[in-house]
């Protein structure tokens, strides 16, 4: 149990907050239970979780500026759970970093079914599992630390999200992606919300990447059919 996924539940409810814990628990996860931000974060200078299950309506912090530091600093999956169900609200979690969003209420096997989806890694072709650094076009990618280091050294950090498909590129250099496989790939719930998710993700990525957008030289957009990453990759 000790190599099980940590997952850390940040909601201030106690018994929606018993019900995730209790379900994920006897899924084989993990679980650290926190009800106020500032708790959470103290925690989060001493562990280092795999998931954050975050509520956006905290009473002592704005739950989406805090998703927006969590994907620039920490390298766990992060996922909203919330009642706020208009599409803004979902897009905008995604924007800020988020790699899922969870609508309450919902059913204790679709919360078990997304925090593995989010937690499952690209299938390597070829590459070796202990090499976590990628370069590519004079790019350096650590998926140990998550950051992304320029050809002018300049370091940036990726969010979970942001490394996920990055990997997946990586792994598939110069072969079309459909939607379709990065929805197998890297999970979802599907439909218009995941749709918006992976513009979002692919727009993140390519600004880090420093893409012109109108002209992008290492994601191409294959209108209708996917994606495609376009440099040499070499790995260690």
């Amino acid at each position: 149990m000790t190599d099980a996924p940590l997952i850390a539940i940040l909601e201030d409810e106690p018994d929606i907050r018993r019900i995730m814990s209790a379900t994920l628990e006897a899924a084989g996860f993990r679980i650290m239970g926190f009800s106020r931000a500032t708790e959470f974060e103290a925690a989060l200078r001493r562990i280092t979780p795999d998931a954050c299950l975050v509520d956006l309506g905290l009473p002592d912090r704005d739950g989406l500026a805090l998703v927006h530091r969590l994907a620039t600093e920490s390298g766990a999956a992060i996922i909203i759970v919330s009642g706020r169900a208009q599409v803004q609200d979902r897009v905008t979690g995604l924007e800020l970093g988020a790699d899922d969003y969870i609508i309450k209420p919902f059913e204790p096997a679709e919360l078990v079914a997304r925090v593995r989806a989010r937690l499952r890694r690209p299938a390597s072709t070829g590459r070796p599992d202990h090499h976590s650094q990628g370069r590519f076009a004079g790019w350096l990618a650590d998926f140990d630390r998550y950051t992304l280091t320029a050809p002018d050294g300049q370091e940036t950090p990726m969010s979970h999200a942001e490394a996920e498909l990055l990997r997946m590129f990586l792994d598939n250099p110069r072969r079309l992606i459909s939607r379709g496989q990065m929805l197998e790939t890297l999970g979802g719930a599907g439909g218009e919300s995941f749709d918006r998710a992976m513009d979002v993700r692919i727009s993140r990525l390519r600004s880090k990447l420093k893409e012109d957008p109108k002209n992008p030289q290492l994601i191409k957009t294959i209108y209708g059919a996917g994606y495609i990453f376009l440099a040499e990759i070499s790995w260690g």
